[in-house]
């Protein structure tokens, strides 16, 4: 069933700032999505493989499914993005000695110099990407992004 043209133009109207705010939202993230990946292809990586990269170099080695968790990736996806980054040699894959049924990703050397080859030019590109703002506003923002997570827990309990 389809809405009236009279129930969109209300809807519309009532959320016309959240519509606002989501287009600029997406726009933004574009902006920065693009930057960022000029940095990762200019070494060879994916933006999933260096978050892999990034989280092991400042995690140290963690389970298959830690990994998942804090990526917010699904599995299947991951299975892929490690075994390709295994073949080539930036990760390992170790038994878990507290679960023989896991797995442990950690970076090999060759890992570890890639991120630390990375992270200064990303680093450098991020801080570009946010020149722009004033500490305050950058606090506000990462506060105002945060109440995504927030709705997101409130909306799940309320199911």
């Amino acid at each position: 069933m389809s809405a009236s043209a009279n129930e969109l133009n209300r809807l519309f109207t009532e959320h016309q700032s959240a519509l606002h705010a989501m287009i600029v939202f997406h726009k933004a993230e574009r902006v920065i999505l693009s930057k960022e990946s000029e940095i990762l292809r200019a070494h060879q990586l994916t933006p999933p493989q260096f978050a892999v990269l990034e989280t092991l170099y400042s995690r140290g080695s963690l389970r298959v499914c830690e990994l998942i968790s804090k990526l917010l990736a699904t599995s299947g996806n991951m299975t892929v993005i490690l075994r390709n980054m295994e073949r080539d040699g930036l990760i390992q894959k170790t038994p878990d000695s507290d679960d023989r049924r896991s797995f442990r990703i950690s970076l090999t050397d060759a890992g570890r110099k890639k991120v630390e080859a990375v992270l200064p030019p990303h680093i450098a590109n991020v801080a570009s990407i946010f020149s722009g703002f004033t500490e305050k506003e950058l606090s506000l923002l990462s506060r105002l992004l945060k109440k995504f997570k927030h709705n997101e827990k409130e909306t799940e309990a309320n199911e």
